[in-house]
């Protein structure tokens, strides 16, 4: 290997490295967002690549959760908030959900401005792959279970906006906007 082969594949590897942050989609009527997701047969450099980019672009936003769509993937991975750091979860699946609900407001980045009130199981089961690609399987409880909820919804095509009830759902776009 010379010396400009050493020089385009050293830029060719900073290149594919770097951390992205992506779009995030908005719109309660976005096709996309509105999608039931496709689960990952095998976690690869490209899932492990997106989770990153996905993070990042969380992070950036102040997000405590992002799902797949959200950045126009419809992949089945989102990113939870789970004992203050930040979780993969691939092809998450809640597995119980308790009978106990909590009310409490939720926002979404891809519906900026909202604030609803959402009904939530205070405590789940979950299973899901981890970014290793083993199998997980978790109890959360209160906040945790909630963020969880959340990122799952997304990847059923489900919004905090379904959860109003239906006298208020004639405009879903302009739903209880934030004070």
């Amino acid at each position: 290997m010379n010396r400009l082969d050493l020089l385009y594949n050293h830029r060719y590897l900073k290149y594919n490295d770097c951390i992205a942050v992506l779009p995030i989609l908005t719109g309660a009527q976005n096709p996309v967002l509105r999608s039931k997701t496709k689960p990952i047969e095998k976690v690869t450099k490209e899932i492990k690549k997106l989770l990153k980019d996905m993070e990042e672009t969380a992070k950036s936003a102040e997000g405590v959760g992002i799902a797949a769509p959200q950045v126009g993937r419809s992949e089945r991975v989102c990113l939870a908030m789970i004992n203050g750091r930040s979780a993969p979860l691939i092809n998450p699946e809640i597995t119980w959900k308790s009978e106990e609900t909590d009310v409490q407001q939720e926002g979404c980045l891809s519906l900026p401005g909202i604030w609803l009130l959402v009904p939530r199981a205070t405590a789940i089961a979950v299973r899901y792959l981890d970014e290793k690609g083993q199998l997980q399987e978790r109890m959360l409880k209160d906040w945790d279970a909630r963020v969880t909820q959340h990122e799952v919804d997304h990847l059923d095509g489900i919004l905090i906006v379904d959860y109003q009830p239906e006298e208020h759902q004639t405009d879903r776009e302009t739903a209880q906007p934030a004070l």
